[in-house]
């Protein structure tokens, strides 16, 4: 299958740095905010440093608590500023809210980028490990945007999630690597993309399956999908029989076909299913 590989850069080594690694004392933030028993003398910051030391703090606050509890005098106190240092930079707290979101939505999209080779399962399993990753050390800010119950909502912010949807999309579609793919493929990703987001907010809240278990049902419901959409497709469905020719038996997609094949092994199962499928299933007309 080696030329359905699309072109996609691989990633930079390690997942794009947290929240609050941009504050960590020896970033530009840490050293202006000043860390705990650092003796260094400060230097003055220049103006885009001083900027970029607020965004970088305004992200760590963020990151731990729901927008709308974090105020300009945390942001300023984090920063080790004045509340009128903030205001030269920023006109208020959405501005600075929303500059903070477009980094971090920067940051989730490129989590999506993966080296397009070896099966699609196992990448796409990978993309949603760094997913995690990205959501439980941003919770409370991330989930409280996503579910629109932010004062601090606004087109801007919907504008930034709407860029990293988009971005998502984009990036599983190189990876399918299909010729003009159909309205209903598109559909079928958008669709899967929102599975995900929904999915990983009852994780932030509930914390009762473990992650490994929720990025491989995750991984295993996109190729259901697929599937799905694959049998409505046959041009998508000529394309399918590459992707699981890849496939390793070890891997999520090959597991969902053991564990399928195992469901049709409940007695009576596999008759009942054949009765709904009809006498002539499996003939081509």
């Amino acid at each position: 299958m080696a030329s359905r590989t699309p072109p996609v850069a691989p990633r930079a080594d390690g997942p794009a740095r947290t929240f609050a690694a941009s504050a960590a004392p020896g970033t530009v933030a840490g050293a202006a905010a000043g860390a705990p028993g650092d003796s260094r003398p400060r230097r003055r910051l220049s103006v885009d440093e001083r900027r970029e030391q607020l965004i970088a703090v305004a992200l760590e606050l963020f990151s731990r608590r729901p927008p709308e509890e974090v105020s300009i005098d945390d942001i300023a106190a984090a920063a080790g500023a004045s509340r009128p240092l903030v205001y030269h930079y920023f006109p208020g707290k959405q501005a600075l809210y929303e500059e903070s979101l477009r980094r971090a939505g920067q940051e989730l999209a490129g989590r999506f980028e993966e080296p397009a080779s070896g099966p699609l399962s196992d990448r796409l399993f990978r993309v949603m490990g760094r997913y995690f990753d990205y959501v439980e050390s941003h919770g409370p800010g991330f989930a409280a945007l996503l579910r629109g119950g932010s004062v601090a909502a606004s087109p801007g912010t919907n504008a930034v999630i709407d860029e990293v949807r988009r971005a998502a999309h984009d990036q599983i579609l190189l990876h399918l690597a299909v010729p003009a793919p159909s309205a209903g493929l598109r559909l079928t990703v958008r669709a899967w993309i929102a599975n995900a987001e929904i999915t990983s907010l009852e994780w932030l809240a509930e914390r009762t399956v473990p992650r490994e278990e929720l990025q491989l049902r995750l991984v295993q419901e996109f190729i259901a999908s697929l599937t799905l959409t694959a049998a409505r497709e046959p041009a998508l469905a000529a394309e399918l029989a590459g992707f699981f020719a890849d496939e390793r038996p070890d891997g999520p997609a090959g597991r969902l076909v053991r564990e399928l094949a195992g469901l049709f092994a409940v007695p009576g199962l596999a008759e009942s299913v054949a009765a709904l499928a009809g006498p002539d299933a499996g003939t081509t007309p």
